[in-house]
């Protein structure tokens, strides 16, 4: 039977999506955090960059032993992360996150439906135990990226 009424608009293609998650991951890493917000239809950014630290730092105390926890940018780092609940840049200025920039994207893994993707993260070209991932879904505007979910 047909369908009737409105249709969803079409999915977008694949590297589109992945092109928008990869802006969002770099405006991510650079400490952008409220143009990234605005980027995809996001969930509070807490959670990400708790689960990116916890991850950062699990992957430097299996790895060679010199990773967000050490030095004192990482130290500020740590403090602010368990400081500052909200992790609001906007309520916090002061809030750095120069180990952001020691992550990386890796491979992206697709859903059976196209409609849902989660990409590996990587510290210092490690493998971290976190991947996020998106969905895209249908608006009454079009489609939209939406997410991360944060994965162990």
């Amino acid at each position: 039977m047909p369908r009737v009424g409105p249709q969803p608009p079409e999915r977008p293609a694949k590297t589109d999506v992945e092109a928008v998650v990869r802006c969002y991951f770099g405006l991510l890493r650079a400490g952008r955090i409220p143009e990234a917000e605005q980027l995809i239809d996001h969930h509070p950014v807490r959670h990400v960059l708790k689960a990116l630290w916890t991850g950062s730092v699990e992957a430097s105390a299996d790895g060679d032993g010199d990773g967000p926890s050490g030095g004192s940018a990482h130290d500020e780092d740590e403090q602010h992360l368990e400081t500052n609940p909200e992790m609001n840049p906007e309520m916090n200025p002061d809030l750095h996150v120069s180990w952001l920039g020691e992550l990386d994207l890796a491979d992206f893994h697709w859903g059976d439906t196209g409609s849902h993707v989660y990409v590996e993260i990587t510290y210092r070209a490690q493998i971290i135990e976190v991947s996020l991932g998106f969905w895209v879904r249908p608006t009454d505007a079009g489609r939209v990226v939406t997410g991360p979910s944060t994965y162990w």
